[in-house]
């Protein structure tokens, strides 16, 4: 009776033992994955979730494994395993919005804009509240034509997250797209306010070109060419900005420098 108990006891801890380490082990993996995603170790990172999701297959964190996995696949270039990858995770967890978000980022980046736009659309419809998801609809919404749209999804950022950087490059965006040129600065200036990029200097002096600031126009550009010399939208405008001024000579020098 007593050998029969402990060889119970023995087989329980057998039992036991590899889940537990098995377990200890995929999570490792997990969180070494992580980390390499943090650090851009694309490939470390894609070795590390192929081994945790290996290890333990039926474990229901794969989903989140799996979507960033697409992530992963995406950043080495490996488009059409993320796209796969990431419908994979979808078919297992449909109204997973990490998911869709994961693929619709891809979607955009691949400049698949209407299969992004769905999925965009799915994610407000799972939760309105998100900024991000209403942010790229609205401008994808503007590339559309369909600007009753844009606007609904403008106003719906400035319900939700008045203060957020992204609802204020969605209205200016917005603005312009309507033409309306001096309605478009202010949003364009707080977000510059917030986070300076070249993109928010050229679209601003957009506006003031549009309006014939031109001195406005020429601080925005030589702002935005500071922070990046290589942005060719800059020496566009900076050509049209030349020729306005009637300095014919240095609107072709900035012209054939945004060609290059």
């Amino acid at each position: 009776m007593i050998k029969q108990t402990l060889l119970a006891i023995i087989t329980a801890i057998a039992a036991i033992i590899p889940a537990t380490l098995s377990a200890q082990t995929y999570y490792d993996l997990a969180g070494d994955a992580d980390i390499a995603i943090a650090e851009g170790r694309w490939q470390d990172a894609a070795d590390a979730i192929e081994k945790a999701m290996a290890l333990r297959p039926g474990n229901p964190s794969n989903i989140l494994l799996m979507s960033n996995l697409g992530i992963v696949y995406y950043n080495l270039g490996k488009d059409s395993l993320s796209i796969a990858t990431l419908d994979k995770a979808h078919q297992l967890a449909p109204k997973s919005v990490t998911v869709l978000m994961n693929r619709a980022d891809v979607l955009l980046s691949m400049q698949r804009e209407q299969e992004a736009y769905q999925d965009l659309s799915t994610i407000i419809a799972l939760d309105s509240t998100l900024v991000t998801p209403l942010y790229h609809r609205a401008l994808l919404a503007l590339r559309r034509g369909d600007k009753a749209l844009a606007l609904a999804d403008c106003n719906r950022l400035k319900e939700i997250a008045p203060e957020n950087i992204e609802t204020f490059i969605a209205n200016g965006s917005y603005y312009s797209a309507v033409e309306q040129w001096i309605d478009a600065i202010p949003y364009y200036t707080t977000a510059i306010e917030i986070q300076p990029s070249s993109q928010l200097y050229c679209a601003r002096a957009v506006c003031y070109l549009m309006l014939q600031r031109l001195g406005e126009a020429s601080a925005d550009i030589t702002s935005g060419l500071e922070l990046n010399p290589d942005d060719k939208e800059l020496y566009l405008y900076r050509a049209y900005l030349n020729k306005m001024r009637y300095l014919t000579d240095d609107a072709r020098r900035d012209l054939l420098k945004a060609l290059q």
